[in-house]
């Protein structure tokens, strides 16, 4: 089976914990069977390769995206970059171009396009293996997944088929309608429509030649922040006359809000949390080192991040949006494919930063134009290398590196820093990449 996840947003429903670099779909607040919490897309990764251990899976994203996509799934793992944001029908078109000139895929070979972030159960992707296996012989040039509906939703777009069939042809697509016209819709045996399409290869690249002027994925990839923000659903769903939709009645919930995310957590609390005993419906995720004590609360949600602090009503908290695009979001948490890192402290001329490098990981070699900075290694061992000079670090060791200075840090053991930035201009554009020479 191909598939092609799609991981993009911003994510700003579920501040404090997600930012312009760490959507939803990076945040770890599910227990796996181990126990251990896993984010959104390891969860999804894992639920794939159990069903078909020989997926090849490639995940269409932003480059600002790719660093924690490695820290969360290793090196080894497909990635489109997209090298701006364009909407889904570029991403798609970049991704098949991908899946041709880079990995090889046939043009008769089906692939399915669904998102990254779906909360689903394992008989999700056997779906999709269906959906796979019936792109491959189909007469339509679209097989598209719907969604059995639960309630009238005005959050999703709705699939009408010709029958109750699986497969069956479809009749229309509507828009996302109010409560009232929803249940008109699914009187009608509408179908939620949850993103996912399936095709072969050479019919997407076939459209995204007739929209585009390309050559190949490296002419698309150099073009791709002249493109049109369009979605596949106006560029190519609904000009396409033959289309079938296979149903799936088994669990889905897009968990773009905290009220929808808290439903499906395991546990009402994620970090360090109190409750008394006349608290109801409440739920916590806690990032930070310290306890949350919740009292008399109902129907709340609470969550704590080096971001901010949300203290909502499960309801309200849908409405987060305005108020979270009025902050001052600077950064102070993200995964990259070397580690994390995380913000302690900001004053005007200097900023404190936890640094944590994965075993066998190293920082780029790199210089800042108008900062000193210095590290204090707090847990682990590793090697630095300051200006082509290296030497074996360890716990207490403190390394001084002066503006212009190249640097890097290469962890033996999982690595553990305190770095202070000290200038008079602090930004994460002052930072110059070099070649290490080994």
């Amino acid at each position: 089976m191909n598939l092609v996840l799609l991981s993009g947003g911003s994510g700003q429903r579920l501040w404090p914990l997600s930012n312009e670099v760490r959507s939803k779909q990076f945040i770890k607040i599910f227990h796996n069977e181990k126990g251990e919490l896993e984010s959104m897309v390891q969860r999804i990764y894992r639920q794939i390769k159990a069903v078909d251990p020989d997926a090849t899976i490639t995940i269409a994203t932003s480059k600002s995206q790719v660093s924690a996509i490695h820290n969360q799934l290793g090196e080894n793992v497909g990635i489109s970059i997209e090298p701006c944001r364009r909407d889904t029908f570029p991403a798609i078109a970049l991704a098949a171009a991908y899946l041709k000139d880079v990995q090889g895929v046939g043009e008769e070979e089906p692939v399915v396009v669904c998102p990254v972030d779906p909360y689903v159960e394992s008989n999700y992707f056997e779906a999709l293996k269906t959906l796979s296996e019936r792109a491959a012989v189909s007469p339509a040039n679209l097989v598209l997944m719907g969604i059995e509906p639960t309630y009238p939703s005005e959050k999703y777009g709705y699939i009408i088929p010709t029958s109750k069939d699986s497969p069956s042809k479809v009749s229309m697509f509507k828009e996302k309608p109010t409560q009232d016209v929803a249940a008109q819709y699914i009187a009608q045996g509408a179908l939620w429509n949850g993103g996912v399409f399936a095709f072969k290869l050479g019919y997407v690249l076939n459209r995204a030649h007739e929209l585009i002027d390309f050559v190949d994925y490296d002419d698309l990839f150099d073009k791709y922040e002249t493109l049109t923000k369009i979605s596949f659903d106006y560029a190519v769903v609904e000009h396409e006359p033959e289309i079938e939709v296979i149903r799936f009645a088994g669990t889905w919930a897009d968990l773009g809000t905290w009220n929808t995310l808290t439903e499906a957590l395991d546990s009402r609390a994620i970090g360090k949390a109190i409750f008394d005993d006349t608290c109801e419906n409440v739920h916590v995720v806690n990032e930070l080192n310290v306890p949350i004590l919740c009292m008399g609360l109902k129907n709340m949600v609470v969550s704590a991040s080096p971001e901010g602090i949300l203290v909502s009503d499960k309801e309200q908290s849908s409405n987060i949006k305005p108020y979270v695009s009025a902050l001052d979001n600077q950064i102070k948490f993200a995964e990259k494919s070397w580690g994390s890192f995380r913000v302690l402290d900001v004053q005007d001329g200097s900023m404190i930063v936890k640094v944590t490098l994965n075993p066998g990981q190293r920082m780029n070699y790199h210089s800042h134009q108008f900062r000193n900075e210095v590290w204090t290694v707090i847990a682990g061992e590793g090697r630095t290398i300051v200006d082509g000079m290296e030497q074996k670090i360890r716990v207490g060791d403190v390394i001084t590196m002066a503006a212009g200075c190249r640097h890097t840090v290469i962890a033996e053991t999982e690595l553990q820093l305190i770095e202070i930035q000290l200038g008079k201009e602090i930004s994460v554009h002052d930072n110059q990449k070099y070649e290490l020479e080994q």
